[in-house]
């Protein structure tokens, strides 16, 4: 008697292939929980990928060699910062331009004089000294930046928020503000600050004229580019070069901190979404394994006619556990498919280029082998120890 043939991988495959073709409901019902679970983690690790590459790229640009000094904090009251500072900054061997700005605190900006004083929506007024957009690797949208010299003439330059805020777009002769009790000429608007997002809802103007609204002479933050490879000595001597009496009174911070504390923050978040996506996935492995269970027990009576043909046990069950590959493969192609859909709209809709990992796809679609593989090993193995006469009982 010749020995009884196993079924060979192409065998099992298309046996596998005509298992879930029979029963297209229930499967798509089954791959639905693998592809929801593979597309949250797809989508939460693309997004935070696209992200920090967006904030690689805005620091590239920027640079993280600006430092700001700004009043201590403490609880204590804290002198100002001396109305030397910018320029006490600027005599430093590793600084290569400084600029600085004052809080008006009285300063209100309108777009004409018929709205209440109330509604200022949030606008704020900025003394300037220097070339502020320059040193924060900022730019202008439209005009230019104001001139900051000591006689300089009353005119404005508008923060990207602050100018859309006023309804202004871009700047020429005519386009003018309310602030002070009179009409000022605006001479620009500013792009968007990267490394300062608190600057673009104010109003910059020159010393000159925010003397006038009350300001008291004081810078509130000086903004220094130094030497990139000098940021270290220049962030321990800065406070000593601003206050020599009292440094304790002057924080320094270095702006590119904080967009890496926030890109830790992201990464803790992201931590979280992808164990959310891994419960998802969990339970769409247990759907997959009921799914198995179920389809076990429906065909019995085939698989009865089949060791009653000669199949071994072994086929049997390689039979049910190449199904559950298929059904869970198929769930993470989609889940894939999905979540680099879900990262590639939403990257673009926030102008970050598309960063999706190799890895995550990869691990992605390994994650459905293993969970169609544990899912689908106890009803395979059920069904091979399933006796001839007992299934075709069931017939």
């Amino acid at each position: 008697m010749s020995a009884r043939r196993t079924l060979g991988p192409g065998d099992l495959l298309r046996l596998g292939v005509f298992g879930l073709r029979t029963r297209p409901t229930r499967v798509v019902l089954s791959a639905l929980g693998i592809a929801i679970g593979i597309a949250a983690m797809i989508a939460v690790v693309g997004i935070s990928s696209s992200s920090k590459a967006a904030l690689d790229r805005v620091l590239d640009t920027l640079g993280t060699n600006v430092l700001t000094a700004t009043q201590a904090q403490g609880f204590s009251d804290v002198p100002p910062l001396p109305g030397t500072a910018v320029a006490s900054a600027l005599r430093q061997d590793a600084v290569l331009d400084a600029a600085g700005v004052g809080t008006v605190t009285d300063g209100r900006v309108y777009r004409n004089p018929f709205i209440p004083s109330a509604e200022s929506k949030g606008i704020g007024m900025l003394a300037a000294w220097g070339d502020v957009p320059g040193v924060l690797g900022g730019a202008v949208a439209s005009g230019r930046w104001l001139d900051t010299t000591a006689d300089a003439p009353a005119q404005v330059v508008l923060g990207s928020s602050a100018a859309r805020n006023l309804g202004i777009e871009r700047v020429d002769a005519a386009t003018r503000v309310w602030t002070g009790e009179r009409w000022v000429q605006v001479v620009g608007v500013l792009e968007p600050f990267g490394l300062a997002e608190d600057l673009d809802n104010q109003v910059f103007v020159p010393r000159g004229l925010a003397t006038e609204l009350g300001f008291d002479g004081h810078p509130t933050a000086v903004y220094t580019r130094v030497d990139p490879d000098g940021v270290a000595r220049s962030r321990d001597v800065l406070a000593d070069a601003i206050s020599p009496g009292a440094p304790q009174d002057v924080g320094v911070t270095r702006p590119s901190d904080a967009l890496a504390a926030k890109n830790a923050t992201d990464d803790s978040f992201t931590g979280l979404l992808v164990g959310i996506g891994g419960v998802a996935l969990l339970v769409g492995g247990i759907g997959v394994a009921n799914t198995m269970v179920i389809t076990v027990l429906e065909r019995r009576a085939e698989v009865g006619v089949r060791r009653a043909l000669g199949a071994r046990r072994a086929d049997v069950r390689n039979q049910f556990l190449v199904e559950s590959l298929l059904l869970s493969f198929l769930g993470g192609v989609a889940g894939v498919v999905i979540g680099l859909g879900v990262t590639i709209v939403f990257a673009l809709s926030q102008g970050w280029p598309v960063a999706t990992p190799l890895w995550a796809v990869a691990g992605g679609l390994g994650a459905t082998v293993v969970i169609g593989g544990v899912s689908g090993l106890y009803p395979a193995s059920r069904a091979a120890r399933i006796p001839p006469t007992s299934a075709l009982a069931a017939v």
